[in-house]
């Protein structure tokens, strides 16, 4: 059927994809391309090296750049990004954090060297670190550094960009690192509280420009499969943000008051096993962000339905945006009021969940805000117990994942058929960034570069705005890494704690009582505890699957060394021999597990330790896993491995497999 002529349609939500690859000019040749399809927004994804605040030739680099985003070092990088794209009209988000302040001076930079004016540009710079201390992993600086960086930006951006959303408070990684609706909004809140806290407390800023602050201020959230749930989650979000900004900040203006957010839908419930089941599992995610009128999003991006197996290609993209646009011209969830108004249901449970939340941002609020929190674990423990619980709940079958734990049986999928179903950055594009960087150093004015940097310097360590400072070192051809590396200078780096508490256990299921005496058992053998190093090498910061694995195999046992994540291969191999463990389990997620597991098996066989044995977990390609394995690697596990039991038994065979006994 035809909608009526005379239906009346709101306005749809912003259509974006996360998306960025391999070089500057490929990343613009895609945003292009999806403009083109109808993609309304840009949401653009930087490589780790980018996120964390090195160039790309730095050591650490290696085999990261351009594997989960574009690889920006500079302003001809920036240029070429956004070539022959509009910005006064773009509205362009930017997933960056601890160095948004200097992706932020590239962009405005690279828009004054094409003539646009800074003024009427439009978009998102994520800037929010503290999400980054507990589940992404992208942070550089301490706490109160980082929110000062924070504040910088939102002084600097309320008059001299007025329509930028200076930092977009994130939820979205809560949720894929174990939190509850509950934990979601609770830290959340007290996130965008502490910012407003900081700006207030400013010397710079002025009591009436609070109102128009707040009114910048963006959220970015995850809507699960819940999508009941999720609806009444957004819901709640909103009244208390209106409540929170009303009684807290005096924000009179209605308006202002509006909890303005963007989504992505939820990545973590994505599946490897069965992948096709994932596109429903994406509609009905979308339906818990766009079904409600009064907490419907302001923009959209959709995973695509292969991202639990690697990199989507563009044609995965495109049916992710279609999915957008049915929804948004074909349904008639745009001609009405909110459906949801006096359904008892709906209403009882956003009561709860303000309730619970409201409960839950008192006790961060109480004990210091959210810096006190991330120094002393709280936040990062409540999330690892959570994520715990979901782990153990579909390990049980509490929780159904359909093509998982139920409903294994199936067809062979034919998306999976006839070649690749995933995109694979080109090797050689680390190698052709490094040589446009050394180019570009190559022709800087040398005077120039150094004058910016020490102006850089002098204006942090006199108290002031980083972002004047930035925009000129931006101008001068000052290298990303050259930009951190100032403000590492003078604040230092930070380790976030790891949340992992967990002790031996004594309970669970009968696999876990068989592990666990297996684990006894080799212990006797071996003539002491079976010890195990969990170890992150590269910038990938999502902990979450290692952190899973430590409580683990602290519950059937074993003894375990796990330090957090952004660790050199030469680290971890030192760490193997110093700890005398019996085994070492990687994780990575960032693609770059080709280069860096071969670094790390090549470092463990410098210190004499090859014979150690070696298992590796992340998003990989069976193609790659057979590789690794002819490497040396002696077992690889992927996301369809969500029986976390079997794996520790798995460790306890490939450990008597490999250790004589004394």
């Amino acid at each position: 059927m035809t909608a009526p002529e005379n239906a009346r349609r709101d306005r749809p939500w912003m259509f974006r994809t996360y998306s960025g690859h391999s070089s500057a000019r490929a990343s613009n040749e895609l945003y292009r391309t999806n403009l083109s399809k109808g993609q309304t927004g840009l949401s653009v994804a930087f490589d780790l090296p980018t996120q964390t605040g090195y160039d790309s030739d730095h050591p650490l680099a290696r085999g990261e750049v351009g594997k989960v985003g574009v690889p920006i070092s500079h302003i001809d990088d920036m240029t070429a990004l956004f070539k022959e794209l509009p910005l006064e009209k773009m509205n362009t988000s930017m997933t960056i954090n601890a160095n948004a302040a200097w992706l932020l001076a590239l962009y405005v930079a690279t828009a004054e060297r094409t003539g646009a004016d800074p003024k009427k540009l439009q978009g998102t710079t994520q800037n929010d670190i503290v999400k980054e201390y507990l589940s992404r992993g992208t942070y550089i600086f301490p706490p109160e550094a980082s929110l000062k960086l924070i504040g910088d930006i939102v002084a600097y951006t309320v008059d001299s960009i007025p329509r930028w959303n200076p930092t977009n408070i994130c939820s979205y990684h809560l949720q894929e690192a174990g939190a509850t609706p509950v934990q979601e909004i609770a830290y959340a809140l007290a996130t965008a509280i502490s910012v407003l806290d900081q700006v207030r407390s400013r010397g710079d800023v002025p009591e009436a420009a609070i109102p128009r602050i707040v009114g910048r201020i963006s959220f970015f959230l995850n809507s699960g499969i819940r999508f009941v749930e999720e609806i009444c989650k957004v819901r709640a979000m909103a009244e208390l943000w209106d409540e929170i900004t009303l009684e807290r900040y005096g924000v009179q203006d209605a308006k202002l008051r509006r909890f303005r957010y963007g989504v992505q839908v939820n990545s973590l419930g994505l599946t490897e096993a069965q992948p096709e089941n994932n596109v429903i599992r994406i509609v009905l995610e979308a339906l818990g962000v766009t079904l409600s009128k009064k907490a419907r999003c302001r923009a959209l991006q959709l995973p695509a339905w292969n991202e639990a197996l690697g990199l989507p290609r563009p044609w995965d993209q495109q049916w992710s945006l279609r999915i957008q646009q049915i929804l948004a011209f074909e349904s008639d969830l745009l001609e009405h009021e909110d459906i949801f108004d006096g359904s008892r249901v709906v209403e009882e449970k956003t009561e709860e969940l303000k309730r619970e939340a409201r409960r839950e941002l008192d006790v961060v609020l109480e004990m210091g805000g959210t810096v006190a929190a991330i120094e002393n674990a709280y936040m990062k423990q409540r999330l690892v117990e959570s994520q715990t619980a979901r782990a153990r709940a579909i390990e049980n079958g509490d929780i159904t994942v359909v093509g998982v734990n139920a409903y294994t049986n199936a067809e062979p999928s034919p998306l999976m058929d006839g070649g690749q179903s995933i995109l694979k950055v080109d090797e050689s594009a680390e190698r052709e960034q490094i040589e446009r960087l050394v180019e570009f150093r190559s022709k800087r004015n040398r005077a120039d570069v150094e004058s910016a940097v020490q102006n850089l310097e002098d204006v942090l360590r006199n108290g002031g705005n980083v972002m004047p400072a930035s925009i000129r070192a931006a101008h001068a051809g000052v290298t990303t890494g050259e930009w951190a590396d100032v403000l590492r200078g003078l604040y230092g780096e930070f380790r976030a704690p790891t949340g992992v508490v967990a002790t031996e256990g004594t309970g669970g299921s009968q696999a876990t009582t068989d592990t666990r005496d297996r684990v006894h058992r080799l212990a006797d053998t071996l003539g002491r505890p079976l010890k195990i190093l969990v170890g992150k090498p590269g910038l990938d910061g999502h902990s979450n699957g290692a952190e899973q694995i430590a409580v683990k195999a602290r519950d059937v046992g074993m003894e375990v060394v796990y330090d957090g994540i952004r660790l050199e291969p030469g680290e971890i191999a030192a760490s193997a021999r110093d700890e005398g463990v019996h085994l070492v389990g990687l994780s990575i997620l960032s693609g770059s597990h080709s280069v860096l597991v071969i670094d790390v098996l090549d470092r463990l066989r410098e210190l004499g330790l090859g014979n150690l044995p070696v298992v590796v977990g992340g998003i990989i390609p069976e193609e790659d896993a057979d590789k690794l394995c002819q490497a040396g690697v002696r077992r690889v596990y992927t996301p369809k491995d969500f029986d976390l039991t079997r794996i520790m038994s798995d460790i306890v065979d490939v450990v008597e497999e490999t250790s004589p006994a004394p």
